[in-house]
């Protein structure tokens, strides 16, 4: 059984945050009000090669949270736990608290 994938040049394995359904006090929210198309960056690869040989690094790293296309990506299942592949131009941005 695999216990780690380690993506191959600029792709980024990301693990989709599923926003909660419910608040703490129990009220159901409706779907389209918690819909932040976000995940966590769980691996990601070494880069692309320059036409001079050198890595060009991605722009993110492991543990960054990411926003997400609405579309694209690479459906892989781990376990019990599903991931997404993306290509490191594909991620819109890094978010901050």
């Amino acid at each position: 059984m695999l216990r780690r994938l380690i993506p191959t040049l600029n792709r980024v394995l990301v693990e989709k945050i599923v926003p909660p359904s419910k608040t703490t006090a129990g009220i159901l929210l409706p779907e389209t009000s918690t819909k932040l198309n976000s995940g966590k960056v769980i691996s990601v690869g070494p880069g692309l090669r320059s036409p001079e040989g050198n890595t060009i690094p991605p722009a993110v790293k492991e543990g960054d949270t990411v926003l997400l296309p609405s579309y694209g990506g690479t459906q892989v299942k781990l376990g019990e736990k599903e991931y997404v592949l993306y290509r490191d131009e594909d991620i819109l941005g890094t978010l901050h608290e």
